[in-house]
């Protein structure tokens, strides 16, 4: 059962995991009594992730994100991602207030201070960034609204199905 739904923006293509539960297809859901039918989900095969990769793009709503990311054979080595909720406010992370915990099966950096992370991994298709209790990166009020990055790991841009 879903107890919350809350409009995030027209990302379709968005998973994110935040403080507030799951950010999918633009909408925000709780998942304090969900229950899955098929039992659990299988992960993410692992998948080395080498990107040199930027991101720029602008919703027709306003909401709009740039985001720098450079990792080999799973090592981050640079990270500068922003991102705007319309004429809100922002999220912003960089590379220095974190360190890399974990490589495999997906890469994990945790912030210098408190408890926000940064999880990168790579499905078939996108290398993407979702972030988890990182609501003191962002403007007060709009975390909930902060939705994840894609970069297409061939082209290094923005993933085709999050491009505008």
């Amino acid at each position: 059962m879903v107890t919350s739904l809350s409009p995030a923006g027209p990302r379709a293509a968005a998973l994110a995991l935040g403080a507030r539960g799951l950010v999918l297809a633009g909408m925000v859901l709780t998942l304090a009594s969900c229950s899955l039918p098929f039992g659990r989900p299988t992960p993410i095969a692992y998948r080395e992730i080498n990107l040199s990769g930027y991101c720029s793009q602008t919703d027709e709503d306003g909401f709009r994100e740039q985001a720098t990311l450079k990792v080999s054979a799973n090592q981050v080595q640079s990270l500068d991602w922003r991102l705007w909720v319309g004429q809100r406010g922002s999220c912003h992370f960089n590379l220095a207030d974190f360190h890399q915990t974990q490589w495999r099966p997906s890469i994990e950096l945790r912030a210098n201070s408190g408890s926000c992370k940064l999880l990168i991994w790579q499905d078939p298709g996108n290398v993407t960034i979702g972030h988890a209790n990182c609501e003191a990166y962002c403007t007060p009020g709009i975390y909930e609204n902060a939705w994840p990055v894609s970069f297409d790991p061939s082209s290094g841009i923005c993933a085709a199905d999050t491009r505008r």
